[in-house]
């Protein structure tokens, strides 16, 4: 996954099966594949409620605020996996009619603006976290603690700051070690 993409004649993105080339890019991958992970929790999840109360009219208890905070944390896994490649949508006029040169300038700063940012929101989920756990919050059914829900997706606003730092790092030292696909500017 960490190979760059290449462009078909017809504009899509079609990834490259190189595999990684050290142990940054096996890192960034490992983050991507917990994301997906808790993607195919999230499904299986609403898959399994909606077939039991459907079929057994049963309801799986707490199923809602587990499924609540299991897509918490896929947002935050998601934000990881997204920050760090930058070709997730986007639309940014100034930055397409620049030359390569503000370009980069331009990535430089948004990247280090989106580093303060999860940074500060990492902060704040820490501390939802240890006011949680102090609080002893419970779901209503099973009365399980929420405030482990909480640490997982505070784990994945962490990797998004190791990946935002990453990539600002690599934006302002070492561009060429960038898996960015190769997409022509505004004409």
């Amino acid at each position: 996954m960490t190979a760059d993409p290449e462009v078909t004649p017809d504009g899509a993105l079609r990834p490259s099966m190189a595999p990684p080339k050290n142990y940054m890019d096996k890192f960034i991958d490992s983050i991507e594949w917990v994301a997906a992970f808790f993607v195919g929790v999230v499904a299986l999840n609403t898959f399994i409620a909606v077939f039991m109360r459907k079929f057994f009219s049963v309801t799986i208890p707490d199923y809602y605020n587990i499924g609540q905070f299991l897509l918490g944390i896929l947002i935050f896994w998601g934000i990881a996996a997204t920050s760090y490649r930058g070709t997730h949508i986007t639309v940014d006029l100034v930055w397409a009619n620049a030359s390569p040169k503000y370009q980069r300038w331009i990535d430089v700063f948004a990247t280090l603006v989106l580093l303060f940012v999860v940074t500060v929101q990492t902060y704040t989920l820490l501390d939802k976290v240890i006011t949680t756990r102090e609080d002893h919050v419970l779901t209503m059914d099973l009365q399980l603690p929420i405030w482990p829900f909480y640490a997982v997706a505070w784990v994945g606003d962490v990797s998004a700051v190791l990946l935002i730092a990453i990539r600002t790092w690599r934006l302002i030292f070492h561009p060429d070690q960038l898996h960015e696909p190769k997409i022509k500017t505004a004409e």
